[in-house]
């Protein structure tokens, strides 16, 4: 349906039924993994798992910018139905034998409906607002208080419901509540900056769509090479080491890129998110198993799907907020430099002495202060992710030393 679509708002609709579907798919690999492993394999199990969730950073990139470049948008869709029906094949052969007795519970009518409208409410607000000027905007405001008065009788409802869509009382567990903080500012800044860098590339550096996958790929290499020693090494290490250590050198190498030039070459982006890969499992997957660790059996599946959602949402938000951040302070950078850039005149003379026309040369100063204004602004925007990269390293220490392992017989589907 999305690659057949024929209007943006068939779009949007075909990724929202996307995400009814796909949604619960994170939290239940996990707590089928659980089932499935013994409890002394668990660690190694989640560490395979967070592979797979690695591998595409190596090949959604490029694979999906030689699709756009070589063929169309619709293919980077299309490719995927085959997969989707392979797959869907291979889980009901192999998995149907771990099937355990169905538990018939209430569905929380009152709840999904609460979750939907402040959730649906929260995204449109962060999707709209650059375009409408954000609070400027009556639409913005309205937004705002829906998701606001909605997420208010969210938690009220669900805190005294008898069969709760999402069990909030999770939450009571110190070191599932810092894991997911952990989780959901780290994952807002990596996020955040994944966003910003092909973006950045292909719109003022002059990469195109495979180029930049290409730049981007490598974080995703060396994650998935580094992962199998991640996942043996959070079932002999403290687990918090591991994140503060991990998430610290993601904001290393962030604080390494905010010395960008707009004249850096392929190697220059490239070996930095080369080193960021080295970090990436160190953070997500002892963090996953922490979390995991945290709360009883009873409540895994519970706790994987709100890690997950929370995950997602964080990253929902970093992507509007950096975005609108990047776009304002590329703005504010191309108004001061106007002022100051060619005060003498001597690049507009030697263009003009070069046989260039006038409008011609005022195009060409105007590029070169929109390059140096936008990156000026990507290298704002990467000192201040640094610093949130930070914040969630000292965050981890906040969690109790975790004194189990996850049983495998836990979570249920």
């Amino acid at each position: 349906l999305c690659g057949m679509a024929n209007s943006l708002g068939m779009l949007v609709m075909a990724r929202i039924c996307q995400g009814f579907a796909a949604g619960p798919l994170m939290p239940l690999s996990q707590t089928l993994l659980l089932r499935i492993f013994p409890a002394e394999k668990a660690p190694a199990a989640i560490g395979l798992w967070s592979m797979t969730t690695l591998i595409a950073p190596v090949l959604g990139p490029i694979l999906g910018g030689y699709l756009c470049d070589e063929y169309s948008w619709p293919w980077i869709f299309f490719i995927n139905v085959p997969i989707a029906a392979a797959c869907a094949f291979m889980g009901w052969r192999l998995l149907k034998r771990y099937e355990g007795a169905l538990l018939r519970n209430s569905i929380d009518v009152v709840g999904l409906v609460l979750l939907v409208i402040w959730v649906g409410s929260l995204q449109l607000m962060l999707d709209e607002g650059k375009n409408l000027d954000w609070f400027a905007s009556g639409q913005i405001v309205a937004l705002a208080c829906i998701a606001a008065i909605g997420f208010a009788a969210f938690l009220i409802w669900e805190l005294h419901a008898e069969h709760p869509i999402v069990d909030l009382r999770v939450f009571r567990h110190r070191g599932f509540s810092v894991s997911v903080l952990t989780i959901s500012l780290a994952f807002a800044a990596f996020f955040g900056i994944n966003v910003l860098t092909p973006l950045w590339l292909q719109s003022f550096m002059g990469y195109t769509s495979t180029q930049a996958g290409l730049a981007t790929a490598w974080t995703g290499v060396f994650a998935v090479c580094v992962a199998p020693l991640a996942a043996g090494l959070s079932a002999k290490v403290d687990p918090r080491r591991l994140i503060f250590g991990g998430v610290l050198l993601l904001g290393a190498v962030t604080a390494w890129r905010t010395v960008a030039t707009s004249g850096m070459g392929f190697w220059d982006i490239a070996i930095p998110l080369m080193v960021m890969g080295l970090g990436l499992p160190f953070f997500f997957i002892p963090t996953t198993g922490l979390a995991m660790a945290s709360v009883e059996e009873h409540e895994m599946a519970n706790a994987a799907g709100l890690m997950n959602f929370l995950r997602t949402l964080s990253g929902a938000f970093a992507t509007s907020v950096v975005t609108t951040s990047w776009q304002d302070q590329a703005t504010r950078h191309h108004a001061e430099l106007v002022g100051l850039a060619d005060a003498d005149n001597s690049v507009r003379s030697t263009l003009e002495g070069a046989g260039m026309a006038a409008d011609a040369v005022l195009q060409a100063l105007d590029g070169m202060i929109v390059a140096e204004s936008v990156t000026l602004a990507t290298n704002q925007v990467f000192a201040v992710v640094s610093v949130l990269f930070v914040v969630a390293a000292s965050v981890i220490w906040l969690a109790p030393k975790p004194t189990r392992v996850v049983d495998p017989g836990a979570g249920g589907h």
